[in-house]
C-alpha cells in the first residue's frame, strides 16, 4: 500500500487520482463469502497492476464490493471497470464452482457500477482556490 502523500509521476504529468468503485452482484444475489472476497481482492490487485494502477483498499459484503483504486490519467475508468468485472467474473466462475451456481444465468455482476472521484481537497476548497485566481486584465 502506498503512503497517502505519494504523488506519482508520468512522463509529462504529475498526478494523484483515486476512484471509489462499487460493483453489485446481479439482482443483488448473495454470492460472496469471506474466501470469495479475499480471492476477489487478489484478482482486482492483479488487474490494477496490469493497468499501472494500484488497489489501495477493497472489501465487500455478500452482494457487493467496494474498491479504492489509484490510477494514472491515461486509464479510462470505464476500461478499468470492464476489465475488473470481466476478469473477476471469469476467474471466480472457474475457481469456485459452488459460487457459479449462485450466478444469475452465468452472470456475476450487474451491468452498472458506481464510480466517484475522491481524495485531495474538498470540492468547495478547490472551487474557492480557482475563484481567487487573479484574472489578467
Amino acid at each position: 500500500m502506498s503512503n497517502d502523500n505519494d504523488i506519482r509521476h508520468g512522463r509529462h504529468c504529475v498526478f494523484k487520482m483515486h476512484v471509489h468503485l462499487v460493483f453489485v452482484a446481479k439482482y443483488r444475489r448473495k454470492v460472496f463469502d469471506a474466501d470469495a472476497i479475499n480471492r476477489l481482492r487478489t484478482i482486482f490487485a492483479k488487474v490494477c497492476t496490469d493497468f499501472e494502477a494500484q488497489l489501495i483498499e477493497m472489501d465487500g459484503e455478500d452482494d457487493h464490493v467496494h474498491l479504492l483504486v489509484e490510477y494514472p490519467p491515461k486509464v479510462a475508468v470505464s476500461n478499468l471497470v470492464n476489465s475488473l468485472k470481466g476478469v473477476s467474473s471469469r476467474l471466480l466462475r472457474k475457481e469456485r464452482p459452488d459460487i457459479e451456481k449462485r450466478y444469475w444465468k452465468g452472470v456475476l455482476w450487474s451491468p452498472s457500477y458506481f464510480a466517484s472521484s475522491c481524495g485531495g481537497a474538498p470540492i468547495s476548497i478547490v472551487r474557492q482556490y480557482i475563484e481567487q485566481q487573479q484574472t489578467p486584465h
